[in-house]
């Protein structure tokens, strides 16, 4: 498992396939908040919500300091948690 102390606020997320999925606002507890400004607008139209993602999927911390996950963009967004 990678240091989540290495996972520095405001760095790049992206998939295994190299594709942006969201920006780190911090590590929370043993999943990585995502800030607001990536996330879609919801369908009840509020704006975008800050997504979560567990820790388990980082694959590496490469050394510009983006975070590169072992599942691809797409499987990652389904895989989101919503805050509350």
């Amino acid at each position: 498992m990678v240091d989540k102390s290495a996972i520095q606020e405001h760095a790049e997320v992206i998939g295994a396939d190299g594709v942006h999925i969201g920006t780190v606002d911090h590590v929370d507890g043993d999943r990585i908040k995502l800030t607001k400004a990536d996330s879609p607008q919801s369908e009840d139209g509020q704006g975008g919500k800050h997504h979560y993602l567990p820790l388990g999927l980082v694959a590496e911390i490469e050394s510009d300091g983006v975070v590169r996950l072992s599942a691809t963009a797409a499987n990652a967004v389904e895989l989101f948690e919503e805050a509350e």
